[in-house]
């Protein structure tokens, strides 16, 4: 299933390795739903927090009172469900209102392919022009027989057949 991630800068700039660049799944988070307030105190959502827990207290409370368990329950729903699907919006609105840049969108299966589509483009590691480069004139193709016994007649390791 594909999602899109979103890329944020931090607010003085890339950094060369890109170690400070995040990268936030937009999407459903399973750990916001069941555990809503939990996971906005994770994330340094302070106010959010106090607001989901005190959604969930005033269900809490109304589900122990006779007759408005469905106002309750709903109330408990309504704040599970809205930390669960606008949870990594409220983390991105966060670190834009604290200078992070949005950088780039990228769609993909695994947040380790989208990772690999971002930095692609983007060079991440300055040449040392002290570390040697390997000599790959050195080593040169064997002139003995091509193919291998072990390719059963298909092409061999080196190339022949």
């Amino acid at each position: 299933m594909t999602s899109s991630y979103l890329f944020l800068t931090a607010p003085d700039g890339a950094d060369t390795g890109h170690e400070k660049t995040r990268v936030i799944r937009d999407g459903f988070t399973f750990p916001g739903f069941f555990f809503p307030w939990l996971w906005l105190l994770a994330h340094r959502l302070w106010l959010h927090a106090a607001a989901a827990f005190l959604a969930q207290a005033i269900g809490g409370v109304l589900m122990e009172r006779q007759g408005l368990w469905p106002a309750g329950f709903a109330i408990t729903l309504a704040a599970s469900l809205i930390v669960a699907l606008e949870g990594q919006n409220f983390r991105i609105r966060s670190l834009a209102a604290k200078g992070w840049n949005e950088d780039a969108v990228v769609t993909a299966d695994s947040v380790e392919a989208a990772e690999e589509i971002y930095f692609s483009g983007i060079e991440t590691i300055e040449r040392d022009s002290s570390v040697p480069a390997p000599e790959w004139e050195r080593h040169q193709r064997s002139t003995g027989r091509h193919g291998n016994a072990t390719s059963l007649g298909l092409f061999g390791f080196d190339g022949g057949r």
